[in-house]
């Protein structure tokens, strides 16, 4: 009897042929932010803020916390802007 076959998506893994797809890929707003590397931080939010923000992240289907990571990246640019 014949070996069995494998299935697509190890050949595809071991072949090194499988398409690998990031965050960033999926969500192009996040590319920007997600370039350099990051610090952790932490910090404290209003209740309904953070509510809002997962509100708004799940019809965007992106996580809650990249939103305020989103802003905070624009915030600081725009700011760089005015100086």
């Amino acid at each position: 009897m014949g070996q069995p076959s494998r299935p697509q998506f190890l050949e595809q893994k071991t072949t090194g042929t499988a398409k690998k797809t990031t965050r960033t890929q999926e969500h192009p707003p996040c590319r920007s932010v997600n370039k350099v590397a990051s610090v952790q931080i932490s910090s404290r939010l209003p209740e309904p803020d953070v509510a809002k923000a997962r509100e708004l992240t799940t019809r965007k289907g992106i996580g809650y916390q990249t939103l305020p990571k989103m802003l905070v990246h624009e915030g600081l640019r725009r700011e760089a802007r005015r100086a």
